[in-house]
């Protein structure tokens, strides 16, 4: 694994993540005076604030305060989204009631500590990056399919974004309309906060290269077969490693500029990249965290993405 030298002040002193770069100047909606209003405010993400978009129903609170962020949202965008129902997501957008609690001063371990759903959007829309699908082979084999593949229709809309059964919309990869609203000119978007309390930025440039790569040679099962309540289709797992599973990526450190999370120490300080290439969002965390309960039973076991 790649290890970064941290700076002392990441353990010993509370951390201020933020710049003026960090502070975005943003419309947004809020109450005073028991009336609505919306006006174009400078907007601290790091600090408490408020997101409520009424043409889409969003609301998200954010409230900070002692040694925790506390979050509280319907989850529902506040951004245009495709279209769902569709042909491979059979499921309509619903709001939740979520609670997300993020630590203030994370704790960096170094320690790579796998997770389904590593944090959450501003706007209360969760990351998370794995699925649930799985091609099942005759012969023994499981191959955890990647939302962002062309093999089988997940029906993810330009968020690269899609709904589960609960309506929860969530994000597989790059959120491009969260990008957009979250833009204050500088090449790091501030888009949202991992569990452990790190931050999760977007490159526009591009200039942060993840450290996976694709596996040489072929897969291996015989009589392989992908179902859904929707469907069932018989797959051919053979042929090489193109990015469809995700065992068909391992782990090199030094290859990229980022290390096993997506993550990279930035000005001093630990932050996390989505990314446009595997993983596009991190599939574990590097700090300190209290893992989630699960909604749904574990996902079957396959032989996931490789360390070099």
């Amino acid at each position: 694994m790649k290890k970064f030298k941290i700076p002392s002040l990441l353990i010993t002193m509370n951390i201020v993540i933020i710049s003026c770069s960090d502070i975005q100047f943003k419309k947004t909606s809020h109450s005073h005076d028991g009336f609505n209003h919306t006006h174009q405010d400078a907007v601290d993400y790091f600090d408490s604030y408020s997101l409520i978009n009424e043409k889409y129903g969003t609301k998200t609170k954010v409230t900070v305060s002692k040694n925790k962020r506390i979050m509280v949202t319907n989850a529902l965008p506040n951004h245009k989204t495709g279209d769902f129902p569709n042909s491979g997501n059979p499921n309509k957008i619903k709001a939740q009631e979520k609670t997300y609690s993020f630590p203030l001063n994370p704790i960096y371990t170094g320690k790579a500590v796998w997770v389904r759903e590593p944090g959450v959007a501003l706007n209360g829309i969760k990351f998370e990056p794995g699925t649930a699908e799985v091609v099942e082979c005759e012969s023994g084999e499981n191959y955890r399919v990647e939302a962002l593949q062309d093999v089988i229709d997940l029906g993810l809309d330009f968020n690269h974004a899609h709904v589960q059964p609960t309506g929860a919309y969530h994000y597989h990869g790059t959120p491009t309309s969260i990008i957009t609203d979250f833009d204050t000119g500088k090449d790091l978007v501030h888009i949202g906060f991992a569990h452990d309390g790190y931050p999760i930025y977007y490159s526009k440039s591009g200039i942060y290269k993840p450290s996976y790569k694709l596996l040489k040679g072929t897969r291996e099962g015989e009589d392989c077969s992908y179902e859904n309540p929707m469907t069932r289709m018989d797959i051919s797992i053979g042929g090489h490693h193109d990015g469809t599973y995700g065992s068909d990526f391992e782990y090199v450190a030094g290859y990229g500029d980022l290390d096993e999370c997506n993550g990279i120490i930035h000005n001093g300080n630990y932050i996390y990249l989505v990314t446009e290439n595997f993983p596009y969002i991190s599939r574990c965390l590097m700090g300190e965290f209290k893992e989630q309960k699960r909604s749904r039973r574990p996902f079957p076991p396959d032989k996931g993405p490789r360390k070099g």
